[in-house]
Formats: C-alpha cells, structure tokens, sequence
C-alpha cells in the first residue's frame, strides 16, 4: 500500500476526509489545534496542517480508471500528479506527521505571541500601536503602549487588538 496526495476543493478537506472514508479509502488529514477569535471571544479550532491537501492509501494494483471515484467524490479536486504519475508519499513521512500531531494537539497555536506587534482598534487607545505581553482570561490581554517614552501596561479587550501590517 502507498500513500498518495489528494488536493480538496477550498475548505472542503474536512468533507473530503469523511466521504473518501464512507467509500471505504484509508484517509489521513493531519490538523493542529489554533486559536481564533470569533464573536469576540477565543476560541480553539482544528485546521488542516496543509491547506487543501490530505493523504490517501492505495494499492500499488490501482490502475488509472480506478481513480475515477476517488476524483468524483464531494469535496475532491484532484489526485496529485507529476506528470502522468500520481504523487507518492512515503510512509515513513506519514509516520513522523502523525507523531507531530500528537505533540502538538496538547497545546495550541496561540493567536498573538508575547512580543507581537500588534494596532488596537476601539476604544480611548484606538490607533495606537501595542506589544503583546500575555492573555488575561478569555476575552482580554495585557499589552504594553508607549505613553510619554514610557512603556505602559494596559488590559484590553482581545477583539480590539490587529496584527499590524
């Protein structure tokens, strides 16, 4: 059995997983855990490790009809090719990004790191630039701003705070 590269249709890999698995295929779609602000509030997600691409195992007996279901089923686009060649994937590689996974799953991808620069967007201080230092609860976080060439901390709202460009 080899492993082969399936690219999703955008934000389909989800879909593309469990009806792939409903026709019976051994699928793997590596994810990892990130936090994302939604409705004002942090929340923690599981998104694909590579966007837009999963992995599929296949006999090497497959010939080039057979891949005719795998390329119809809701959420696929394609089977990855390099020339007339679907692309292979080596076991062992499947092996290190599922022990990856595992590490990671414990501790997600937090939406600003200490040190972020970072715009905030409402309220007295809008406009202003901040450093993010850390989160303080799940709705706010502690920042620093130059007020007077002095570093000050401040408690804002999550929601508040952009990545500057």
């Amino acid at each position: 059995m080899e492993w082969y590269v399936i690219h999703s249709k955008p934000r389909q890999e989800a879909r593309a997983l469990l009806n792939l698995q409903n026709q019976g295929y051994t699928c793997y779609l590596p994810v990892c855990p990130v936090q994302k602000l939604r409705n004002g509030k942090v929340k923690t997600q599981l998104d694909p490790l590579f966007f837009r691409y999963l992995f599929i195992q296949l006999s090497l007996a497959h010939s080039g009809q057979s891949w005719a279901p795998i390329r119809s089923t809701l959420g696929v686009s394609t089977l990855l090719m390099f020339g007339n060649e679907p692309a292979r994937v080596a076991p062992h590689l499947i092996d290190v990004l599922r022990d990856r996974e595992q590490l990671v799953m414990a501790e997600p991808v937090a939406l600003h790191q200490p040190g972020d620069k970072l715009q905030i967007t409402d309220g007295p201080f809008a406009g202003l630039e901040a450093v993010f230092q850390m989160t303080d609860g799940e709705a706010r976080a502690i920042v620093l701003i130059d007020i007077l060439s002095r570093s000050t901390k401040l408690n804002v709202a999550m929601d508040t705070l952009r990545k500057c460009a």
